[in-house]
């Protein structure tokens, strides 16, 4: 996967912001100004993904192209390599659970009102 497919299907989720917060080369995608994805516009062969903290560990002891979350909380985030052998369709599923893991802990009315959107855009396609 690449930065710009990486860039697209991020863009594709409802209410996602694409942002430089951090330097000009630190991409990080949020949904209602909570990140659910970072990585470097410079050297996009790694992502870093928030994940359920049981699932990220699963994750790491099953590919070797995921590890902790690097310059993250390691318990919640992991890294995930994009230049390896990992089916860009797998890496799309742990991009979408970021996302959605970070929808859920939104407040109720701004939870509901994006997982409507959400329901829709996947009707939609």
């Amino acid at each position: 996967m690449d930065i710009f497919e990486l860039r697209e299907f991020c863009l594709s989720l409802p209410a996602t912001e694409e942002t430089t917060p951090f330097d000009e080369t630190t991409l990080v995608y949020k949904v209602a100004g909570k990140m659910f994805l970072l990585t470097d516009m410079t050297d996009s062969r790694w992502i870093n993904v928030k994940c359920d903290p049981d699932r990220a560990v699963e994750l790491r002891e099953t590919y070797e192209e995921v590890s902790p979350g690097w310059h993250m909380n390691k318990r919640h985030w992991n890294t995930v390599r994009t230049d390896g052998d990992l089916p860009a369709g797998l890496i799309r599923e742990w991009i979408r659970d970021s996302y959605l893991l970070v929808v859920k802990s939104l407040p109720k009315t701004i939870r509901d009102e994006i997982r409507n959107a959400y329901v829709e855009n996947n009707e939609n396609r």
